[in-house]
């Protein structure tokens, strides 16, 4: 069993930057591809980032391109989610994701472990 954090949500103005943490317990998950999801009220959970269990491959999705960093420690067992220039539409809650297998997944499906989320509020 993999248990899943997230820090760092808040509140930010417009075109200000916020860092997502995501701490994992329970088992080490430097062989996992790692993943970051938003979820706005009454909508489906939406894919934002995802890193490869050997950190060599990022995806994003292009609402956050060129914005959004994801990257991972695994000597802390923490993955991040840099976010800069902010917008409105960034709001939601933001939840980290691991998958137990080792190619990366896009989908809300591809993933076995889920944190609980942390609220991300961008006032323009």
């Amino acid at each position: 069993q993999v248990q899943l954090a997230e820090s760092g949500g808040g509140s930010v103005q417009a075109g200000g930057s916020l860092r997502l943490s995501c701490a994992a317990s329970g088992r080490s998950i430097s062989s996992y591809a790692m993943g970051w999801f938003l979820q706005d009220p009454g909508k489906e959970r939406e894919f934002v980032a995802a890193i490869s269990w050997s950190d060599v491959s990022t995806y994003y999705a292009d609402s956050v391109k060129g914005r959004f960093t994801i990257s991972r420690d695994n000597a802390k067992n923490t993955v991040y989610l840099r976010m800069n220039s902010l917008k409105a539409e960034d709001s939601a809650v933001y939840y980290c994701a691991a998958r137990l297998l080792r190619g990366t997944g896009l989908a809300k499906a591809d993933y076995d472990y889920w944190g609980q989320g942390t609220q991300v509020t961008v006032s323009s």
